[in-house]
């Protein structure tokens, strides 16, 4: 399987995969309807500017501060990756979307039902790779994302689910794009 078709397939597995353990966890011990969950009325509320906002705002600054050489080693490594793939606008948009929807609706709307903003946030960014015991630098830029993180665990409550995609899918939109600008200039 090709590089290209491995990151589609991961970004399909992030979209249908992992929101149905969380869904069918909510429905069975909690009795909360997907429906409840997935709230397609509150697509239409501006707080999702301000949650696409939030997360291009975050990404600048993460971005920034990543440009460090202190973690010059890390996002060389990162680049090489994304470089390999030669991602397009679909290519991103695609991968934004599936993990701004399959993760969030994982993370926030299931395991933080059980774990609370404070866990699941660590969790996330563990997940991720970024809580490394034998990399400073991973832990360092872990400790970097982990407040727009645990904005999006908070605002949660409040501001809704797709307040949190909005963030999330912005974030890592601008990311990739970054990358994939670097990637056509190199």
């Amino acid at each position: 399987m090709t590089p290209k078709r491995q990151f589609y397939l991961l970004g399909w597995i992030t979209l249908l995969v992992f929101p149905a353990p969380a869904l069918w966890a909510l429905w069975y011990f909690k009795g909360i309807n997907p429906h409840e969950i997935i709230a397609l009325h509150e697509l239409s509320t501006p707080l999702i500017l301000v949650g696409l906002e939030l997360g291009l705002i975050y990404a600048l600054f993460a971005l920034a501060v990543s440009r460090h050489p202190y973690f010059e080693e890390m996002s060389h490594k990162q680049e090489k990756v994304l470089k390999s793939l030669r991602l397009n606008w679909i290519d991103i948009l695609f991968i934004s979307l599936c993990a701004g929807i399959g993760e969030e609706l994982l993370f926030r709307a299931g395991i933080q039902h059980w774990l609370g903003p404070w866990l699941t946030s660590t969790l996330f960014v563990a997940l991720h790779g970024y809580i490394h015991p034998l990399s400073l630098r991973k832990s360092a830029y872990g400790l970097l994302i982990l407040p727009f993180v645990l904005i999006l665990a908070f605002a949660y409550e409040s501001y809704g689910l797709w307040f949190c995609i909005a963030a999330h899918f912005s974030y890592d939109l601008l990311l990739f794009r970054v990358f994939a600008l670097q990637q056509k200039s190199n």
